[in-house]
């Protein structure tokens, strides 16, 4: 099958290991995974959630013990490169090729997605795909369908098919544009039958069909007809011109781009969260700035995309940035009134597009703020309703990018006629599968930063948001801690919805680096968490004038001055927002040894209050949450603190968890994600009209009762 050897493959990456491979045996359906894995790996020949694969084996079915060939394929939604057994669809063969005979054609294609349903074998199979004909009514065992950019590119030429005629030698065969469905898969079936002998399909401006009897096979076929497009591409890159049209412009060094980005990242979230709120990626990839610095971008930008996989995710077509340097030096106002005059004028150019091509019963028009926005010189923006989104869409516009440039280089570039893009963004059966997807989770679609977020009680409320759907950026000055959190996150939560940001809430550069962080990962901020602290009980007598500075600075000093960083980013947004500042029961109750700490904790009470009362008309709430003898998992008790509480209460260390529960009310213990949940009272969605409050967390201490 293969002309080249492992280490030959330069355009993609070959993967496969025999041993691996081997310790499969002969099972088909792992082999088939371990191959969709190895595909899904290689952003080169996909792209996240893009394609699909499958192999047929033969089962023995369960009503007549008969022996009958079962088709194993990715279910709708998946993903191949984190594909598992769960995620397949198991069809029987027979009945899929049965429907033929009930087909009535192009204008009842979406029906047959419901038939699939009566060709399943494995009851635990996910829903079958759009593209299970174009699978099953192909006879070979093992078949890959990629989007390879580099196929795309040939496929979404002008010369397209000639281009693959000639470049392949008559080995792939060319089906025009055409949306998947049932009638597709017949046209695949045809196509096979009048070129016998074919190693695989190009799907005009789509993507690529390859097959193999093997796992093996199909693998190796699949990376030798990507890696010969690789190579022509590769060829013609600036040969018949610069690549697109040579350069318009220079980008901005690398720091000044990030602080551009950071500087323009909370406005463009908060226009295009006009609808919903949305969370931002920023890129400046070579890729995208080759492009987005470009004398084609003009021409190439409005065309749009041409592989469905690309506009469903990322719009029809970008917003390009017009926007002077000059203007980001000016005040706020000045910035948003030049940006939000093309926000504007993309919704009109959207809702005029749906106007043109909306059917009788087409879906509602969705949002109509843009996914993508290019900001030459700089880089790209985009915009979804969680981090994951956000960042898979600027992957898939990358990937448009490459398209472009190819498809530019050894012809020129067709998106699709804008009625076709129309039916597929608003296909009913994708505004099925949107109404299919899980309700969001209480804090999908925000942001927070969460000083001292490493250990003890603000790990726990960093855990608590991510659970809710939150991004989270873990803010704390111990490198150490920081790495052990994000690695502990990203097990639990996957690599997209935490970031850190090591900084000093005493030192304002550190905290507008940490927030600039924010901005660049997620788009900006809309909840701040003040838990930053540390906490010495001495008598007044002991108490030294570093004891006092110290507690006044890091409490009191420190919320100040990451409450006055982040509101600058909120009113940016124009979102609204949360604070919550942990402070203390010791705030509230006049206890013995506790001069300096009790003061600063009753600092943070009052300056809450301050702050409510001045931020309301911006929608900033901002809270207080009492915890109170947070023993277990708390870093306080790290500290002399324990000792301390223990000698004022004249007992024993070990004896302080039964004696601060005993002097409860509710006879409880307290622990970190107590508190975590009490903060979760003040922003997950309930309390959205309660500011300048304060909840107690302590079990119920009646002296501290608020009166």
């Amino acid at each position: 099958m293969s002309i080249l050897k492992a280490e030959q493959y330069k355009y993609v990456s070959y993967l496969w290991d025999e041993e691996k491979a081997a310790s499969l045996g002969d099972d088909q359906v792992e082999l088939l995974l371990y191959r969709s894995n190895l595909l899904g790996a290689d952003l080169r020949l996909t792209n996240y959630a893009g394609g699909n694969t499958s192999c047929k084996t033969i089962e023995k079915d369960p009503l007549t013990g008969n022996s009958v060939e079962v088709m194993w394929i990715k279910g709708s939604g998946g993903d191949i490169g984190t594909l598992k057994r769960s995620g397949l669809a198991g069809l029987y063969q027979n009945r899929l090729h049965a429907l033929k005979n009930i087909y009535r054609g192009l204008e009842f294609e979406d029906e047959m997605v419901e038939l699939f349903n009566h060709c399943i074998y494995d009851l635990k199979s996910k829903a079958p795909s759009i593209d299970t004909p174009l699978h099953g009514l192909l006879p070979f065992k093992h078949i890959d369908h990629l989007h390879p950019d580099a196929l795309i590119a040939i496929a979404a030429s002008k010369e397209g098919e000639a281009i693959t005629q000639e470049l392949f030698n008559g080995e792939l065969a060319w089906v025009p544009w055409q949306r998947p469905g049932f009638d597709l898969g017949l046209k695949l079936e045809k196509t096979l039958a009048d070129n016998p002998g074919i190693r695989g399909i190009v799907l005009g401006g789509h993507g690529l069909f390859t097959w193999g009897d093997t796992a093996y096979e199909s693998y190796i076929n699949t990376l030798d007809v990507i890696e010969k497009a690789s190579e022509y591409l590769e060829a013609n890159y600036g040969k018949k011109r610069p690549v697109f049209g040579g350069a318009k412009q220079e980008s901005l060094d690398a720091a000044r781009r990030l602080e551009v980005a950071g500087q323009l990242a909370p406005y463009l979230r908060g226009l295009a969260s006009d609808r919903q709120t949305m969370v931002g990626h920023f890129t400046d990839d070579a890729r995208v700035l080759e492009f987005i610095n470009s004398n084609d971008l003009d021409k190439l930008a409005p065309l749009g995309t041409s592989c469905p996989d690309h506009f469903l995710r990322t719009k029809i077509r970008p917003l390009v940035l017009d926007l002077s340097l000059e203007t980001l030096s000016g005040d706020a106002q000045a910035i948003l009134d030049a940006i939000r005059p093309q926000f504007e004028a993309y919704r009109v150019d959207y809702q005029a597009y749906y106007d043109r091509c909306k059917h009788d019963n087409s879906p509602a028009v969705r949002d109509p703020n843009p996914v993508i926005i290019l900001y030459p010189g700089v880089g790209m923006f985009s915009f979804a309703k969680d981090k994951q989104t956000a960042r898979v869409a600027a992957e898939f516009y990358t990937n448009a990018i490459n398209v472009m440039k190819g498809a530019e280089a050894v012809s020129s570039y067709v998106s699709l006629p804008e009625q076709e893009a129309f039916d597929i963004e608003y296909w009913l059966l994708e505004e099925a599968k949107l109404q299919r997807m899980p309700k969001e989770k209480s804090l999908s679609r925000k942001v927070a930063f969460v000083t001292g977020g490493s250990g003890g009680i603000g790990k726990a409320i960093a855990q608590k948001f991510l659970e809710e759907g939150a991004c989270v950026v873990i803010s704390d000055i111990d490198d150490k801690a920081l790495a052990e959190t994000k690695n502990e996150f990203d097990a639990k939560f996957g690599k997209d919805f935490s970031a850190t940001a090591n900084a000093n809430v005493l030192e304002v550069d550190q905290i507008k680096q940490g927030l600039h962080t924010t901005k660049l990962k997620f788009g900006g901020v809309d909840i701040v968490v003040n838990c930053a602290g540390l906490s010495i009980s001495k008598p007044l007598a002991e108490t030294t004038i570093k004891d006092w500075d110290i507690l006044q600075d890091v409490l009191v000093k420190g919320q100040f001055l990451v409450s006055q960083e982040s509101v600058a980013i909120m009113r940016q947004q124009g979102l609204g927002g949360d604070i919550i500042n942990i402070a203390s029961k010791n705030g509230l109750v006049s206890g013995p040894n506790n001069v300096a700490y009790g003061t600063a904790k009753a600092a943070q009470q009052h300056m809450t209050r301050l702050l409510a009362a001045e931020l309301g008309p911006d929608k900033i709430r901002v809270n207080v949450v009492n915890p109170d003898a947070v023993i277990s998992g708390s870093k306080i008790w790290e500290s002399g603190w324990a000792a301390g509480r223990a000698k004022a209460y004249g007992i024993k260390i070990e004896e302080l968890p039964a004696y601060y529960a005993k002097r409860t009310v509710l006879n409880a213990e307290i622990h970190t994600e107590d508190i975590a949940n009490g903060v979760f009272v003040f922003v997950g969605g309930l309390l959205g009209k309660s500011t300048g409050n304060v909840l107690n967390i302590d079990g119920g201490v009646p002296a501290a009762f608020v009166r």
